[in-house]
């Protein structure tokens, strides 16, 4: 019995050798409460995703205005300069043309970003 018990014993010993020790708890202090934010909830990584995305926007909106615009007015006859599209409607006349290049840009802006994150599902990239 007395047997029995030491190696109880001994196993008890293991076991909290073994286990891990809980997290330290993080100083006090305003400074190292705001490390430790920006670390918890990867606030750097969510600023650059941001500013990159700012970034693709605008060049997808390039490659929209000067790109795909102008061979849409190739394709389409009349369609030269959509910016400038109008629908009157009993003597009063409704821009939409800003609004389709608007709407088409958004639709390419999309189109790109799914784009990418079925490459970085792909590539097994969180």
């Amino acid at each position: 019995m007395d047997n029995d018990n030491e190696i109880l014993e001994e196993l008890k010993k293991i076991r909290e050798a073994v286990e891990k020790a809980p997290p330290p708890v993080p100083p006090k202090g305003l400074w190292n409460e705001f490390i430790d934010f920006l670390k918890s909830y990867k606030v750097l990584g969510l600023a650059v995703a941001f500013v990159l995305g700012l970034y693709l926007g605008a060049l997808v909106k390039a490659l929209v205005a000067d790109f795909i615009m102008p061979l849409l007015g190739l394709a389409i006859p009349g369609l030269s300069n959509l910016a400038t599209y109008a629908v009157a409607v009993s003597k009063q006349s409704f821009g939409i043309g800003d609004f389709l290049i608007a709407l088409i840009t958004f639709i390419f802006v999309a189109l790109v970003v799914f784009i990418i994150v079925k490459i970085a599902k792909r590539w097994k990239i969180d």
